[in-house]
């Protein structure tokens, strides 16, 4: 299984001013071009439901995998255009059920608890972060809990004369 985090992080490494920041608010639009080809490529995307919640838009066919503390109480809010359901289960129990199903990628796509849990599951392969030129100072952090992990640069491209994208391959203890 192939499954990436994603993430867009200001020069001084926050993905949000608060926790109900819209990443899509200050980022550039190569980035937004960026984050969504890589989730169709995808095709499932998984996030927490405060992360969820600052979407106004849906690409239309993904599959969304929404963690939240009370799954029963989820309401896919655009059925017509996407699949979406809840989950509490560990990264490890979602990700075997999603090979089952056929799923061969998967790419993780926040907020900051669930970019750790799932570091921190050892099930992440891939890392993709658009540093976009923009300073908040303090913030959300990328990763909500300490860790201890070796990535090893793959490639740096530019989106812009101002955006990279940093890929990183996840080292195996």
């Amino acid at each position: 299984m192939n499954c990436f985090l994603i993430a867009a992080v200001t020069a001084d490494g926050f993905i949000a001013r608060h926790p109900d920041d819209r990443s899509f608010d200050w980022t550039s639009l190569e980035d937004k071009k960026f984050y969504v080809d890589m989730i169709k490529q995808a095709g499932t995307v998984v996030m927490g439901r405060q992360t969820f919640g600052t979407f106004t838009r849906y690409p239309k066919g993904l599959q969304f995998v929404i963690y939240t503390r009370e799954p029963a109480s989820f309401q896919n809010p655009k059925p017509e255009v996407i699949d979406a359901w809840a989950t509490q289960q560990s990264p490890a129990e979602l990700l075997a059920d999603l090979a089952k199903k056929g799923c061969t990628n998967v790419a993780i796509c926040g907020g900051s608890s669930i970019y750790t849990m799932f570091m921190k599951s050892g099930l992440v392969t891939k890392l993709y972060l658009t540093v976009e030129p923009v300073l908040f100072g303090q913030g959300v952090s990328l990763f909500s809990d300490s860790l201890d992990q070796n990535l090893q640069l793959v490639e740096v491209k530019k989106l812009s004369d101002q955006t990279i994208v940093l890929e990183y391959d996840v080292l195996k203890a």
